[in-house]
């Protein structure tokens, strides 16, 4: 996110400061992104793997800050709550075999983080929502103590002027109200990154807000909060209103969201989408750093750009524009959709279902658009988000005048050969391409993913014993079942 964090209170003239200094941010990226041959290279990928702590009763662990300080393993990290960790993989190319670098990468971090969990007495669980949360996991004391989240959840919190809302219908439907962000660390996810040249930017980007809509629907893993049975993917729901800085949402008119799936088709590229982060989102971060943007800039250099780069990290699109000043500078898109979980196969398959249909859909996106409105792909993600598979989503269309209605299931089945043509085009080893799309397509014919899983076994659970017990049950299973390494669609509901 750019900056360290050393304090977590702010006066009017540190906003006003800092917003400043985000103009002549944007100032120096329209530079850089002018810059011949800036950004250029090849297509690499990278990734996050969000995971939650748990004790031996399958309970939220808050030991993130203990269980960091027992390993010396750089790629993890900690996150909002003390329940959560952060896995950062190191980049590859796209080139190759780019799903083995990611396995070893991730496996190792698991494999260390699993060791200093132990000694604290807990476990390491990758899965999109915890199934075994109560409502007492959350509020102030869930907060990690650093300066950073006391920061953010105060600065969401003072824009917000009251408490926060959730509600969300399904089968058990949620209210639940909270005085803090907290319930953002009810979610966690498998983050994947995609750098691409500046000028391909705009086309890349549309593409993957269109792929991210059945890549959704096919990756559900996260059907379950405080006991309520409520969307395939919950996250989706719980991110927006949990990190929601407009009040009054009843009010004839009202700000755009901080968490959302974007605002239009991207037009102009990577400036464009870090210019509406600042022109529509107040910061919440205000600290400055050193570096004066477009000295650097004017000097020959590659800016930091630590200030924009810290207040993106605030603003949550579920795609998300990201610089990076490392190796002279690029940009690249962070699909943020994506549940944790099940298992390391299912997160490389969704993982490479996702990169591959956008990859395959970039040169048609152009012609695509005019036949789907932006609105019309914010209305399928949300669809796919509550309804995964079963989904009826509208998709596009260049032979008829509006996009059809398709069956989430079926969408996905006729979607996979444009991800395996994405993934070849770009030089992903065969075998890999065959191994992880291969996943997807057993997942689809079988309808089953983590969501549809877990909503199988706790109903057979609730027939047998009470709910608390029931959820305690299914996760003790989700975690065998996830420690085999099998995908998810293979795992049996009775045993």
């Amino acid at each position: 996110m750019g900056l360290a964090i050393p304090r977590d209170t702010f006066d009017e003239k540190d906003y006003a400061r800092f917003s400043g200094r985000l103009n002549e941010c944007l100032s120096a990226l329209g530079e850089l992104l002018a810059r011949p041959g800036f950004g250029e290279g090849e297509a690499t990928i990278g990734a996050e793997l969000e995971m939650f702590l748990v004790d031996a009763q399958g309970h939220p662990l808050p030991a993130n800050r203990e269980v960091l300080a027992r390993t010396m393993d750089s790629r993890l990290t900690v996150e909002i709550d003390r329940f959560n960790l952060e896995c950062n993989a190191r980049p590859c190319p796209l080139a190759g075999r780019p799903f083995a670098a990611l396995r070893g990468e991730l496996a190792s971090a698991l494999a260390e983080v699993g060791r200093a969990a132990a000694a604290q007495g807990g476990r390491v669980i990758t899965i999109g929502m915890l199934p075994t949360f109560r409502r007492q996991d959350f509020g102030g004391a869930a907060l990690t103590d650093l300066p950073r989240y006391r920061a953010l959840s105060q600065g969401v919190r003072r824009l917000r002027g009251e408490a926060f809302h959730l509600r969300i219908h399904g089968e058990d439907p949620l209210a639940f109200d909270i005085d803090d962000v907290t319930l953002e660390g009810a979610c966690t996810s498998f983050q994947v990154h995609l750098r691409v040249d500046p000028a391909n930017f705009a086309r890349a980007y549309n593409a993957v807000q269109l792929a991210t809509i059945p890549a959704l629907a096919v990756a559900g893993n996260a059907p379950i909060l405080v006991g309520h049975r409520l969307w395939e993917e919950t996250r989706i729901a719980v991110f927006k209103q949990s990190a929601d800085d407009r009040g009054d949402l009843d009010a004839p008119w009202h700000p755009p969201a901080r968490v959302s799936f974007g605002h239009g088709w991207t037009r102009a590229g990577a400036l464009e989408l870090f210019a509406e982060s600042v022109a529509m989102h107040a910061p919440l971060l205000p600290v400055l750093g050193p570096e004066e943007p477009m000295a650097t800039v004017r000097e020959g250099g590659v800016p930091a750009l630590a200030e924009l780069r810290l207040h993106q990290g605030t603003v949550w699109r579920w795609n998300r524009a990201v610089y990076d000043p490392a190796g002279g500078g690029h940009v690249r898109i962070e699909m943020r959709a994506l549940p944790a979980g099940p298992t390391m196969a299912d997160m490389l398959a969704n993982a490479a279902f996702a990169l591959g249909l956008s990859l395959g859909l970039m040169p048609d996106v152009d012609r695509i658009l005019p036949a789907y409105p932006f609105a019309t792909a914010q209305y399928a993600f949300y669809r796919a988000a509550q309804q995964g598979l079963n989904a009826l989503v509208p998709w596009p269309s260049v032979e008829v005048p509006s996009p059809r209605l398709f069956p989430a299931r079926e969408l996905c089945a006729q979607l996979l050969p444009v991800a395996r043509r994405g993934l070849l085009e770009h030089g992903v080893d065969p075998g890999e391409v065959e191994e992880h799309l291969g996943v997807i397509a057993e997942r689809v014919a079988s309808g089953r993913t983590g969501a549809r899983w877990q909503r199988a076994v706790l109903d057979s659970l609730l027939g047998r014993m009470p709910r608390e017990q029931a959820l305690r049950e299914l996760l003790e299973r989700y975690a065998a079942r996830s420690a085999s390494g099998e995908p998810v669609h293979r795992w049996p509901v009775d045993e």
